[in-house]
């Protein structure tokens, strides 16, 4: 773990949660145009291949995003481990299994919902979120989820990931 990572977690709760995003986000916004920047839900696309959790369900989505040339990051609900390793399993255990860098992935902590994380990560920086969530509870508060193209969502057909609009240069 960084000593990044291990100052953040000592903060706890919510606080923590908002110490790791503004870190990410910084790091994020130095290389990355916003165009470029996805926020998936790894705990709605780890059931898209068979409505049952599977860590292989990000990995593929996240392998067809970065051909693209996308810059996914992921976020994940607490329980997240628990439903692909039968254990707990920190941002660090989840960035190696997904082959992404721990800065690009974060677990809330237990209690806090990943919802708000998600929508306001994507909100300062500029990116969308690939989801077959609506986001409905939220919309008061962020209502960009209803713009065109702000949601992506998808799926699995024949084991290819699909996305349910194009996203660069036609592709879907």
């Amino acid at each position: 773990m960084t000593d990044l990572s291990i100052y953040i977690w000592s903060l706890g709760g919510v606080t923590a949660v908002l110490a790791f995003l503004v870190a990410w986000l910084l790091h994020h916004k130095r290389k990355v145009s916003s165009a470029k920047s996805l926020i998936i839900d790894g705990s709605n696309v780890m059931h898209w291949k068979s409505n049952t959790p599977d860590i292989q369900s990000v990995v593929g989505v996240i392998e067809a995003l970065t051909r693209q040339g996308f810059y996914p990051g992921v976020v994940f609900d607490a329980n997240a481990g628990y439903l692909v390793a039968g254990k707990y399993r920190h941002h660090g255990d989840l960035a190696r299994m997904l082959g992404l860098p721990e800065q690009r992935v974060m677990v809330v902590p237990k209690g806090t919902p990943a919802d708000p994380i998600i929508l306001q990560a994507a909100r300062d920086m500029g990116a969308r979120i690939v989801t077959n969530d609506r986001f409905r509870d939220w919309i008061e508060d962020y209502p960009e989820i209803q713009d065109d193209g702000y949601l992506i969502r998808g799926g699995y057909q024949s084991e290819q990931v699909y996305f349910s609009q194009a996203l660069k240069d036609g592709v879907r």
